[in-house]
């Protein structure tokens, strides 16, 4: 059984999808308690502003580059290795979030969706097992959603992946336990981004991204297989699966209104027409 938790005198952590939300109030937490963190993301001058604004004593490493190319990530990892030291903590948090409405669908809402959530993690995730296995532990954790629990509005795209990705973590946990590599899935409930800041419904129990930072901070050290929270809300999405289909659907129908919304078709013509001009 896996009982390693990563410790800042242990080595550093990575954090990817850090420019932003979850990701970069994450690194900054993580700098904070003491972690030297090194950071993630497409975005080059947002990665050097959240740079300059680690609060220490941890320092903030800069290591851009995109999740979705596997060799780019082997080049992260082993700049980490040959250049900044042991990663003993590893959390893989960057992901998209695209609205998909099934009356208005668009394949490449679902082909990015996946490349970032699921592929991306993955190209993340191989190489920072390869780099811990070589040391015998390690600590890494996925970042999901609650969305991975049961189908939600405008999820179809972004809750698959997540659903994926709970399902791989469980998968991989039996044989990374006898690694020596702890494996966490982190569920949040719904947190204040750019990405929820698309739901066109109301978010109940909607937290800051800090909040999220520090109860994702406290989950990494209580070890626990799922980090979730807040719990009331998340707890209350686990129960709702356990209720036969039609009691499900009625439920999330009620809760949301979304029975009695209009088709989509015409609230994303624009949308249509932008990605086609040809469209007609």
């Amino acid at each position: 059984m896996a009982d390693f938790v990563a410790n800042p005198e242990g080595g550093l952590a990575w954090v990817t999808g850090a420019s932003s939300g979850i990701g970069r109030a994450l690194a900054l937490r993580l700098s904070k308690d003491g972690f030297n963190v090194a950071v993630t993301a497409r975005d080059h001058e947002k990665l050097v502003e959240l740079q300059h604004e680690a609060p220490g004593p941890g320092k903030i490493i800069v290591l851009d580059g995109d999740i979705t190319d596997p060799r780019d990530m082997e080049r992260i990892l082993a700049a980490i290795e040959y250049e900044h030291g042991t990663m003993v903590l590893a959390v893989l948090n960057a992901g998209v979030y695209i609205p998909v409405h099934g009356e208005d669908m668009h394949r490449e809402d679902f082909e990015k969706t996946f490349a970032v959530n699921l592929h991306g993690t993955v190209n993340c995730l191989l190489p920072a097992v390869r780099h811990m296995q070589s040391r015998g532990q390690g600590q890494i954790a996925i970042m999901s959603s609650v969305s991975g629990y049961g189908g939600l509005p405008t999820s179809a795209a972004y809750g698959a992946t997540k659903a994926a990705l709970i399902n791989m973590a469980e998968s991989l946990k039996f044989d990374l336990d006898k690694a020596g590599i702890r494996l966490q899935v982190i569920n949040p409930g719904f947190v204040q981004t750019a990405a929820t800041a698309k739901n066109s419904f109301s978010m109940p129990a909607l937290i800051s991204p800090e909040e999220a930072a520090d109860r994702i901070a406290t989950g990494l050290k209580s070890g626990g297989f799922e980090i979730t929270f807040p719990r009331r809300f998340t707890y209350t999405l686990k129960l709702l699966k356990l209720l036969p289909y039609g009691l499900y659907f009625w439920l999330l129908n009620r809760a949301t209104g979304w029975k009695t919304r209009p088709l989509a078709t015409r609230r994303h013509a624009a949308k249509t027409m932008a990605r086609d001009p040809q469209a007609v």
